[in-house]
Formats: C-alpha cells, sequence, structure tokens
C-alpha cells in the first residue's frame, strides 16, 4: 500500500490492524513506516542503510504515542545524521545503555545496594553484640533514606549528584525536623557514598564533603528537668489541650520516650491493663513491660475510640498524635514554659522516682535500662511488683505536686 502525497493524520488515526503486522510508508518521508500491530497499537519505525556498509537497517522512532508530525521530524533528524556519516540506530543503543546504567545508578538503588549489602549480617566470625549493633544501625539507615532522601532525590544519578542538591536537602530536613535529623542525614548518606566510591568509576567523586555540624554537640549532653512550678504549669495547660494534653501527662506517668507513647496501641494492653511495647519498636529491640498506675491506666481508659482506631493517643483516628510542630508550640505558650523538649519529662520522670524513694536499680529497669555488670547476666527476674510500686509512687508524687495540699491543720482556740 504506497501513498503518493503521503500519510495524513486522519489516516493514521482511522489505519485497521490485520491478523498480521502492516508497515504502511509513508510517500512523503522517505523511509518512514507506520507500524501497525495486529493488537492496534501502533508506532512509527525509519528504514534505512547504514554508513559504510549499506547494509538496510531499522530505527523505532519514540515510545508510541507519536504524532504524524513528530514522526516526521525525528525521521528527518536521523537521516540527516546518516548522511553526515554517523548511524542513528547505534547511537540510540549507546543512549540506551547509558539511561539503563545511570537507571541501576540512582541515589536510591545504590543505597538499596548498600543496605542489602551490609544487612546480610550476622557472619559467624563477627561477635553477637557486634552483629547486632550493625544490624540496628542498618535498621536506621533505611528509614532514614525512605523518609528524608528518596523522595527528593531518590531517582537522580548518582553520578551526577552536585554538593549543592545535597545541601539543598540537609537545609529542608534541618527546617522541617531539625538540626540533630539533618546531621543524621549526611552522617547516613556519607556512610552509603564511602562504601559506593571504591566501587564506582574512577572519576567519581562523592557529593558528601565535610563542613560543621549544624548541631550544637553540646546539645546531646541534655540535663533539663522540670522544677516543681514549671511541672505544674505544663500539667495544667495540658489539661487544655485534649488527646495531645492527655498524651504529655502519660508520658510523664511512664517516663517513656515520646514515640513510644504516641504509638500507643490498644492491643499492648495485657495483663487487664499494664502496657507491653513491642520489641519491633523499643530502642533496645526487646519488649517492654510497664505496670500502668491507676493514673495512668485512668487516662488510657478516658481517651475515646475514633473510627475504630486502635490508636490510644489520635485527633482523628488515621494516625496517632503529632509529637513536633504547633501541639508543643501551644502547651509552651500556655504553660509560659520553654526551652524544655517532651524527652526531659522521661529525665524528669526518673528524677522523681529517685526523689520519691526508689531504689537506683528498680527506676532504671522502669525506664527499660538494663542491669550493669554480672547481676545484669545473672538476675533474670522480672521485677514487675517492684516496678508497679515505682510508678505508683512517681504518680503520687506528681499528684502532690500539680495538686499541692496543705497539710497543717489549724487547732480550734
Amino acid at each position: 500500500m504506497t501513498r503518493r502525497h503521503g500519510l495524513t493524520a486522519l489516516a493514521v488515526e482511522n489505519a485497521k490492524p490485520s491478523a498480521v503486522r502492516r508497515e504502511i510508508p509513508d510517500g512523503k518521508s522517505r523511509g518512514l513506516y507506520l507500524v501497525v500491530q495486529p493488537s492496534g497499537k501502533k508506532s512509527f519505525a525509519l528504514r534505512y542503510r547504514r554508513p559504510g556498509t549499506g547494509k538496510p537497517a531499522k530505527l523505532t522512532l519514540g515510545n508510541g504515542g507519536m504524532s504524524l508530525a513528530m514522526a516526521r521530524k525525528a525521521a528527518a533528524d536521523a537521516m540527516l545524521e546518516v548522511s553526515q556519516g554517523r548511524d542513528p540506530g547505534a547511537q540510540k543503543k549507546v543512549a540506551g545503555a547509558k539511561a539503563r546504567v545511570a537507571a541501576a545508578n540512582t541515589l536510591e538503588a545504590v543505597c538499596e545496594e548498600y543496605l542489602r549489602f551490609n544487612g546480610s549480617f550476622p557472619k559467624s566470625e563477627e561477635p553477637p553484640r557486634v552483629v547486632k549493633k550493625r544490624l540496628r544501625t542498618i535498621d536506621q539507615y533505611r528509614s532514614t533514606l525512605q523518609r528524608l532522601v528518596y523522595p527528593k532525590l531518590g531517582d537522580r544519578p548518582v553520578t551526577e549528584l552536585k554538593r549543592s542538591e545535597i545541601a539543598r536537602l540537609l537545609d529542608g530536613v534541618e527546617r522541617d525536623s531539625g538540626p540533630r535529623m539533618a546531621d543524621v542525614t549526611k552522617a547516613t548518606l556519607g556512610a552509603v557514598m564511602s562504601w559506593y566510591t571504591p566501587r564506582a568509576d574512577d572519576d567519581f567523586k562523592s557529593p558528601i564533603v565535610r563542613a560543621k555540624a549544624r548541631r550544637d554537640p553540646q546539645e546531646s549532653k541534655r540535663d533539663r528537668v522540670l522544677d516543681d512550678g514549671e511541672l505544674r504549669r505544663v500539667w495544667e495547660a495540658a489539661g487544655t489541650l485534649g488527646p495531645y494534653g492527655q498524651y504529655v501527662r502519660f508520658l510523664l506517668y511512664t517516663a517513656t520516650r515520646r514515640n513510644e507513647t504516641a504509638l500507643m496501641m490498644r492491643g499492648e494492653l495485657v495483663n487487664g491493663g499494664d502496657w507491653e511495647i513491642p520489641a519491633a519498636r523499643y530502642k533496645s529491640k526487646r519488649p517492654h513491660l510497664i505496670p500502668l498506675s491507676p493514673a495512668a491506666r485512668a487516662i488510657v481508659d478516658a481517651m475515646p475510640v475514633i473510627d475504630g482506631s486502635d490508636w490510644i493517643f489520635t485527633t482523628t483516628g488515621r494516625h496517632p498524635v503529632s509529637t513536633r510542630g504547633s501541639h508543643k508550640r501551644a502547651l509552651d505558650k500556655r504553660s509560659g514554659v520553654s526551652g524544655w523538649r517532651l524527652h526531659d519529662l522521661r529525665r524528669t520522670g526518673r528524677s522523681l522516682m529517685s526523689r520519691a524513694g526508689i531504689r537506683p536499680d528498680i527506676a532504671e529497669l522502669c525506664l527499660g535500662h538494663k542491669l550493669g555488670g554480672v547481676r545484669g547476666i545473672y538476675d533474670r527476674h522480672q521485677y514487675l511488683d517492684e516496678k508497679r510500686h515505682a510508678f505508683e509512687a512517681l504518680a503520687a508524687l506528681v499528684e502532690r505536686i500539680v495538686d499541692p495540699q496543705d497539710n497543717v491543720t489549724a487547732l480550734r482556740g
């Protein structure tokens, strides 16, 4: 079927499939064909002779969906290459190979390969303690990369990454999650690049550069403990902030980390109301049982179930309460207490246990810390009764601080 005056857009649209593949030549553009598959799929191809050898060759144009005008332009460009002694088909293969290499070397692909390589432990020659530390680090790396890196730069070829892109990424992390998380993200990427560099092309240069940490090193050595006056004001302000305020109070009653409580689910309540934090989301990777005091259980019992959600501290039922942002700022504003973090409540709770006369070893167990030395190896007692007493003593002391009573009785004259 020859078209002396060339194909038209309407003819391309109306071309019908048959039982076999059809090639319909375009009389207006030399070597250009409309290809119609039996499935009805249409594309364009250019038939030409390779420069130097004169052997026939075919070049598929585009990836489907190309218009007739675009196909004619692509065919003309390809024939110009042929007239200048270059083979457009060979160039397309080279370009495709480069694209495949680039796709295999995106930042996400390199990071995932790093995680697979370093997550293939345990190695028999390494002691178990080292193995566990490596695996835990890999889990932290994976979480950081998936949350903060892949959405922004995951599809970028690693060989094309610029230092300025990394700097903008870290600026965004610092803005949204703080300077500490920006340093963690940089350290994670630095570990990946250190592993990848000797495996890359000799010309590869890591886009991670040494720079001053964004967080003050002394910041990690916090010793902030809320005094009685501050604790009273924070407690009163929390009472006006709904589920978030109850979440803050529960943090103090249990001396837990903020995410441990924020992610608390009703399915984690055991023994008629105690709380067992599963190993999967506890820092030590061991389950941690907290015998809840009556005051702490009262908070849990008062939290409404929203749309059948298993989250305890939630305002929507779709996700747990946010531990950052506007809620914390509102709490600071209403309480008039500033310069503190939610994690400081854990330190405050531990200090109050000592003030309530709780033995140091029991207080440490309440916080999920292991007993040290030989005792930690041989003493496998759970100390549940002692921990229960400690949390009840903590709750009683908190009650006395936030609602002080005058214990002096006036004598009648």
